[in-house]
């Protein structure tokens, strides 16, 4: 196992995972690394990468 994994997996509290199945700890993150450069960064810190949430309509179909 790559001792940087290795080291990222312990920081993230992960050493029971990590103790019992390295080998999806170590695909888990070379997909994630793989990934990160897909992943967009908002470059507002303030803004949401969803909407926000509301809560359901009422029986009658209002919101109140």
């Amino acid at each position: 196992m790559d001792p940087i994994i290795a080291a990222w997996a312990r920081a993230a509290g992960l050493d029971k995972a990590l103790d019992q199945f390295p080998d999806d700890v170590t695909a888990a993150a070379e997909q994630a690394l793989n990934h990160a450069g897909i992943v967009r960064v908002p470059t507002d810190p303030t803004a949401e990468p969803w909407p926000p949430m509301r809560a359901p309509a009422g029986p009658l179909g209002h919101r109140p």
